[in-house]
C-alpha cells in the first residue's frame, strides 16, 4: 500500500448471504469489513476536495455487501478494492473480510480474507 494520506472504516458490521453451504444461501451471517484507501496528493486543494467523504466509501461497502448472496469471501474482498480503487484519488486499498461464523471442527475466532491493490498508472 503506498505511503500517505489514508482513510480507514474499521469494524464495519454486516449480516449478509455469504458461503457456498447449502444453508449460507438462505440465512445470514454477520461479516465484519475494513477497508483503508490510500489517497494521491492533493496539496494545492483545499477544503472538502483533499478529502474522501467517508460517507461515500461506507456506502460502497454497504451496497456491494448487502446487495446479495456471494460465495467466497475473496470474491467480496476483491469486488470491493476494484471499487473502492474507482474512487476519485484512490491509489491503493486495503480490504479485510472477517467470517466469525465458519463451520469447521475446532475453536475459531474467525475467517479473514485480505486484498491490497494499487492502480496503476
Amino acid at each position: 500500500m503506498p505511503n500517505g494520506d489514508t482513510i480507514t472504516l474499521r469494524g464495519m458490521r454486516f449480516h449478509t448471504l455469504v458461503g457456498v453451504l447449502p444453508h449460507e444461501h438462505e440465512l445470514p451471517q454477520p461479516l465484519e469489513i475494513d477497508v483503508t484507501v490510500a489517497l494521491a496528493p492533493a496539496p494545492e486543494v483545499r477544503g472538502a476536495g483533499r478529502v474522501l467523504d467517508y460517507r461515500v466509501l461506507y456506502d460502497l461497502v454497504s451496497s456491494t455487501v448487502t446487495r446479495g448472496h456471494t460465495g467466497y469471501l475473496e470474491d467480496l474482498a476483491s469486488e470491493l478494492a476494484d471499487r473502492s480503487l474507482a474512487i476519485d484519488r484512490a491509489r491503493g486499498v486495503r480490504v479485510a473480510v472477517r467470517k466469525p461464523n465458519v463451520a469447521l471442527p475446532g475453536p475459531l475466532e474467525y475467517a479473514e480474507v485480505v486484498v491490497e491493490r494499487e492502480r496503476r498508472g
